[in-house]
């Protein structure tokens, strides 16, 4: 019963802080961890002991999980050298920068310091992921952090084990390297086996309860087995569930990837929550052992000192020194700003505090090791969290532009229209009715229009045709369900005939395009001026094409080693440049400096123009 009300409370605690934290906004990791710091001090809250099996058998699988069916496995593909130099490399390399600090002052073996190492080495997927989607940084290097935070905890957890074992005098460095490998190698065939399983199931599952009561089972189904044959249980869940999340289209049906996305985000937030606030917990305990282990104070506070200068400068060194040798031999690596922030971006987090009780009893000065740990999960949280919004400000870097986001998402949208409107004629029969083909081609142009108009003002400013049906819609289903309440209360129908008749309602309001429900940034700014199109004397006097006399790439990128996302014709010269979601954006630069106002799109499928000086679509 204790410990029933003790989960009650830590689940409805993190909960509230976390609501809290994201009202204000604030880190949610930090300000869960400053909360959990400050109760564990309380003396009617109890110690918390957190037992590593908990943690590596029923939290990271499903927060791995969580994460990586979220994951890009197009964006991976791309970054595949940058991830496999962050998550395997620069863990290895800050692994061996602690051991040697640890084992310079502290009187423990080597291959102990260099299991403490492998525990405060990879950064945590959890805090990457928040902070990074929170400042709102570019794509790209939200996509790196994401991928490297969730392969990297392998590699640790590996070295992790190589070095208890040598510790026993059971390893060489040969067999460490195998086992490496057939820890990489056997996990990615167990997660591609268990997705491709359960792909299987999939097209054969169509009740949307019992297809996520499967995506539940999903990282259990991966972890375990790898776990069993020894391969890495972490990289057989990323794997597995970034090939579902990739197949989900296909797999699965668009009321079973609707319940998915709902049911892990609530799983997310509840466990995200709870284990920060859990790690906050943990600091009392973990500090008395630690002041109280034998070892001279001087001693252990120069330690600590030392354990996270070496924790936080052992990135930015791998990262510079990969990008200084890649310059070197003549390849473009990333900009300077966006390897500023990627080597900053290494808070640790729950993985760390869980290794690090997988040590061995009888290790030498456990407590000090565990403090270590404590202190790199909460330093990082600390000074890297916060900082992190600071340095993208500093470096003057941009998340991704919304008005090119919702361009390219209107154009998107008039692509696939078209295809379904191709679709509908191929499929027209000779029985059916006129209307109802009229009626598919509506609701195919309004939905599209929707798109559109939301490059115009605000719906508060500006009632276009979407919106208002969307609220007549709204209003009228309101009423309609108020009717049925009333005949449910006055028990003249069936509770069951009742159930499925308001189940219809919710169905209808759900597929209504209320743009204000989907998971993306604040809106709530103009895209555009307040002038028409009509008023625009630039896309007036603009030609509507203008054939491309260069190459079709960005000039400016290319002569500074950098990555363009989407490229644009400048209507007054010709020039190409990159977009405004670009690191560089110098078509924006181009406009300011040349004064020439107008650029097209130059993507394949793309007509659209757009106006600089009246910030306004044509």
């Amino acid at each position: 019963m204790h410990i029933a009300v003790g989960l009650v409370v830590l689940v409805a605690s993190a909960a509230a802080v976390a609501a809290l934290a994201r009202r204000f906004g604030v880190s949610e990791p930090l300000a869960l961890t400053l909360v959990g710091v400050a109760a564990s001090y309380l003396p009617f809250v109890p110690a918390v002991h957190l037992e590593p099996e908990i943690v590596l058998l029923g939290l990271l699988p499903p927060l791995l999980y969580t994460a990586a069916i979220r994951t890009s496995l197009v964006d991976f593909r791309t970054n595949l050298e940058c991830i496999a130099l962050l998550s395997v490399g620069l863990v290895l390399f800050s692994t061996f920068a602690v051991a040697a600090v640890v084992w310079w002052l502290l009187p423990v073996p080597f291959a102990a310091a260099v299991a403490l190492g492998a525990v405060v080495a990879p950064p945590d997927a959890v805090a990457a992921t928040a902070v990074a989607r929170r400042i709102g940084m570019p794509r790209r290097i939200v996509s790196i952090l994401e991928a490297e935070s969730l392969f990297n905890d392998a590699t640790a957890l590996v070295a992790l084990r190589t070095a208890i074992a040598a510790s026993a005098g059971a390893v060489s460095v040969w067999s460490a390297g195998a086992d490496f490998l057939m820890a990489a190698g056997g996990g990615a065939l167990v997660g591609i086996t268990v997705a491709w399983l359960l792909g299987m199931l999939r097209r054969r599952i169509t009740d949307p309860v019992l297809d996520t009561t499967l995506s539940f089972l999903a990282p259990f189904a991966a972890y375990l087995p790898a776990e069993e044959v020894h391969a890495s249980g972490v990289i057989a869940v990323v794997v597995c569930g970034m090939i579902l999340g990739h197949r989900a289209p296909v797999w699965q049906s668009a009321a079973s990837r609707l319940a998915e996305h709902t049911n892990w985000r609530t799983v997310q937030f509840i466990l995200e929550s709870a284990v920060f606030l859990v790690i906050g917990l943990q600091v009392r305990g973990i500090v008395d052992d630690a002041w109280s282990s034998g070892l001279d104070h001087t001693t252990l506070v120069i330690t600590v000192i030392a354990v996270l200068l070496a924790v936080a400068v052992s990135r930015p060194i791998w990262v510079f020194g990969w990008m200084l040798v890649r310059r070197a031999i003549g390849r473009p690596g990333e900009p300077v700003a966006y390897s500023t922030v990627v080597s900053w971006a290494g808070m640790r987090g729950v993985v760390t505090l869980a290794a690090v009780l997988l040590l061995p009893q009888d290790t030498p000065q456990l407590p000090v090791l565990k403090l270590l740990a404590l202190v790199v999960v909460a330093g990082t949280l600390l000074l890297q969290g916060p900082s992190l919004s600071w340095l993208v400000r500093l470096l003057e870097l941009r998340g991704p532009s919304r008005a090119e986001d919702a361009l390219r998402e209107a154009t998107l949208f008039s692509q696939a229209a078209t295809a379904g409107l191709e679709a509908l004629d191929r499929a027209v029969g000779s029985g059916t009715p006129p209307e109802v083909v009229r009626s598919l081609r509506d609701r195919s142009a309004m939905r599209t229009n929707a798109v559109w108009e939301q490059l115009g003002r605000p719906e508060s400013e500006q009632a276009t045709p979407t919106a208002e049906y969307r609220r007549l819609r709204l209003e009228m289903l309101r009423a309609e369900r108020e009717a049925v309440l009333q005949v449910r209360d006055s028990g003249e129908v069936d509770y069951e005939i009742l159930q499925h008749v308001l189940s219809r309602f919710d169905l209808e309001e759900s597929m209504i395009d209320r743009f204000d429900d989907i998971e993306e940034p604040d809106r709530a700014e103009p895209l555009v001026g307040d002038a028409s199109v009509a008023d625009c004397a630039h896309l007036r006097a603009a030609p509507l094409l203008r054939e491309t006399v260069a190459p079709e790439q960005c000039a400016e990128c290319v002569v500074e080693g950098q990555r363009w996302v989407h490229l644009r014709m400048c209507l007054t010269c010709g020039n190409i440049a990159c977009c405004d979601s670009s690191p560089g954006r110098h078509a924006s630069r181009h406009a300011a400096t040349t004064g020439h106002p107008v650029i097209r799109s130059v993507e394949p499928g793309e007509a659209w123009r757009w106006c600089y000086v009246d910030e306004l679509l044509g």
